[in-house]
Formats: structure tokens, C-alpha cells, sequence
């Protein structure tokens, strides 16, 4: 068929097996992506490693550098502090046709392609809802990486969610944004539910109530014809309950909040990178 094109498979390392890290591997086996037989993952200890690997239908192992040889596109998933150590641990093989993927704030692609030249990096940012395919990921790209590849790691991270490719000066932003925004967004869902508990209602079922009400909010908001303040506007009539509540989260300026939120939170995850 003309102009229907194949994409490759490849075979997939983590090199770290922690939340974020099993979040993405329930993500895209969940969603038939990849075959769990193409995963591998490695820890630094033994600690719960068969618990892991059962439910995560996976192979790990301890050998960094034998989950290396084994795969095509291999993810960093460790702590900021440990993905430089990781990859000068691996500077000794041969790692041509391979291709990195750093999870790690906050550390800069020209910093993992000193380390590892004339080799293929990509950063990306997901959120924890990949684990329920409905993730966002950031993902900024290196010199040395192949359109192929790239095309793959899109596609991966577009079958748990969503992704957007974006210059690495504005991977901090994202981090505090997507990366970090499910706790506030968890929070903020939560605190709603609180408030009617206050006042009488059970809090499962306030609960209920808030959470359904973000899922609505949030699909109305992404078919929306109209722009964010029109939509506010819409259900905040003059007059009006809502125009009460709304004029209060104005008076202590809402807004102000979480520029502050963003902005400090934008500003940890660029130290990370450097602690």
C-alpha cells in the first residue's frame, strides 16, 4: 500500500525501576504498545525484585550494563544524582544504533552528550496518569537522534497519553506544569471535597462530586470553541452563586498563587540537575 509506512519495533531497557519508570511500562503494555518479552529493567538492589517483575510481567535484572547491550532505546530512569555515574558506567561499550531516554530533571542534554558522545538523547517529562493512558509528556531532542527513533518514542508516549515536543529551555516550565501538576490538581480536587465535608456532606461523596465534576471540566475545556475566560464566564453568570465564589478566588488573586506555584516549582526542578 502506497505511502503506508511500517514502524520498527524495538527492544526497550529502564535502567531504574521506580514509580515513574513502572508507570510508563503499565502504560504501554496496558495499551498493547509493546510486548512486555521487548522490556527490560534493571535495580540496584534485590529488594522486592521478584514482587516487581511478576506484576509488571517483565524481566529484571541487576546488570546495568547487560540491560544496555540488550536494548535498541534504553530509558534513564533514575534520580537526577545518578544518571551521569549510570552513564559513565556504560561509556565502555559499544553504543552505536542506541538511543537514550532521560527522565531526569533538571540535567541538560549537552551535559549527558558530554558524557556520552555522538550518542542519541532525548528528555522527556511524563506524568504519573500514564499509568491510566492518560499521561502528558514533554520530550525535547539531542543532535545525535535518528527521525525513527524519535517517531517511536512519540508514538510510545502517545499511546499513554499525550506528548508535545518543545525546546529544553521550557522543560523546567513543563515539569512544574504537567510533571508536578497531578498532586496540585489532586490537591485542589481534594480541598473542594474537604469544604463540603465542612459542611455536612459525607466526603466520598464529596468527593465524588469534585472529581467528576474536574473530569467534565477538563473534557470541556479541551473541546472548547471559545477561550478559557468565556468558559468561566458561562457558568459564572452575574448575579449568580458561582460569581460568589469566583469573586473570592479573585480576591485572593488565584492567579498570583499559582504563578507562584509554577515559577518555584519551574526553579526546583533546575536545581535538581545541579545538586
Amino acid at each position: 500500500m502506497r505511502g503506508l509506512r511500517i514502524m520498527k519495533k524495538y527492544n526497550i531497557g529502564f535502567i531504574g525501576c521506580g514509580k515513574m519508570a513502572s508507570a510508563i511500562i503499565k502504560g504501554i503494555t496496558n495499551s498493547k504498545f509493546l510486548n512486555p518479552d521487548n522490556i527490560i529493567a534493571t535495580k540496584s538492589s534485590t529488594e522486592n525484585l521478584e514482587q516487581i517483575s511478576t506484576e509488571l510481567k517483565i524481566k529484571i535484572i541487576l546488570d546495568n550494563i547487560e540491560a544496555v547491550k540488550s536494548s535498541d532505546v534504553i530509558f534513564v530512569a533514575v534520580k537526577p544524582a545518578q544518571v551521569i555515574p549510570v552513564l559513565e558506567q556504560i561509556k565502555c561499550l559499544d553504543l552505536s544504533g542506541k538511543t537514550f531516554v532521560s527522565l531526569a530533571a533538571g540535567i541538560k542534554l549537552e551535559e549527558l552528550e558530554t558524557v556520552l558522545p555522538q550518542v542519541g538523547f532525548i528528555r522527556v517529562m511524563p506524568n504519573t496518569p500514564v499509568l491510566v493512558n492518560e499521561g502528558m509528556t514533554g520530550i525535547c531532542v539531542g543532535k545525535y537522534v535518528d527521525s525513527d527513533v524519535l517517531d517511536y518514542v512519540q508514538s510510545l508516549f502517545s499511546s499513554i497519553g499525550k506528548s508535545v515536543v518543545i525546546e529544553e529551555d521550557k522543560m523546567d516550565i513543563l515539569t512544574a506544569i504537567s510533571g508536578s501538576g497531578p498532586a496540585f490538581f489532586y490537591k485542589i480536587i481534594n480541598d473542594i471535597a474537604r469544604a463540603g465535608e465542612s459542611l455536612g456532606l459525607d466526603y466520598e461523596k464529596a468527593l465524588l462530586l469534585s472529581i467528576q465534576t474536574a473530569i467534565g471540566s477538563a473534557k470541556m475545556a479541551i473541546n472548547r470553541k471559545t477561550t478559557m475566560e468565556n468558559l468561566i464566564s458561562n457558568v459564572a453568570t452575574k448575579g449568580g452563586c458561582t460569581r460568589v465564589g469566583v469573586d473570592i478566588m479573585e480576591e485572593v488573586d488565584t492567579a498570583k498563587i499559582f504563578a507562584e506555584v509554577v515559577s518555584k516549582t519551574s526553579q526546583k526542578a533546575s536545581e535538581l540537575g545541579k545538586s
